[in-house]
């Protein structure tokens, strides 16, 4: 079946997860902004991380809409309100919604897309899903090991890298205070969970 995008079930879907994303983006940063105030830096840049990724999607879905420029769409959904003054309760709740997006939400929409008859769209719809899971996987990571108070501690040596200067220590324990900058613990990541280094910590072939 194909239809028209001004007809469709898809542009109400579109609209739909441009809220979604909207607001997921809003909620992390919220989330990102508690975990500041507990001295969590490591937790507030992950969810601030993904509060930017969150923003893309939407512009991606947003500007799909392009066609139907200068309308108003009214939509429905339901959308969680995910207040806690608990930063675990607040990454277990990113992990319910992330995966939601990823098993039924986009799913769902992408199937909807394709039987309309825009195979690009629906594309779109399940490549995002992919994403949203990967961000389910990473909350649940960090939600797992400040559960079991492993978010600074390891059971085995471990590199650890500041997130504001970069330095790395090797220990079975985050630095209380960053032997550089002096930034307290809460900026240190485990180094197979900090962006962008190389294998052991370094570039070396």
């Amino acid at each position: 079946m194909s239809v028209s995008l001004e007809t469709s079930e898809t542009r109400i879907n579109l609209m739909r997860a441009f809220a979604g994303e909207s607001q997921a983006r809003n909620r992390y940063t919220f989330a990102a902004g508690l975990a500041k105030r507990k001295g969590l830096e490591v937790l507030e840049k992950v969810f601030l991380f993904t509060a930017d990724q969150e923003k893309e999607h939407a512009e991606v879905f947003y500007r799909l809409l392009e066609p139907l420029a200068g309308q108003t769409l009214h939509v429905d959904g339901g959308y969680p309100i995910d207040l806690s003054g608990d930063m675990l309760d607040n990454l277990k709740a990113a992990v319910h919604n992330e995966n939601e997006e990823h098993d039924s939400v986009y799913a769902n929409f992408a199937q909807t897309a394709a039987q309309e008859g825009f195979d690009a769209i629906a594309h779109t719809f399940t490549m995002i899903g992919g994403i949203e899971r990967t961000h389910a996987q990473r909350f649940a990571r960090f939600a797992e090991l400040l559960e079991r108070d492993q978010l600074f501690l390891s059971d085995v040596e471990t590199g650890w890298m500041c997130l504001n200067c970069g330095q790395i220590v090797h220990s079975t324990a985050a630095p209380a205070v960053c032997p550089v900058c002096k930034h307290g613990q809460g900026y240190f990541v485990r180094l197979e969970l900090a962006p962008f280094v190389g294998k052991g910590g370094d570039w070396e072939k």
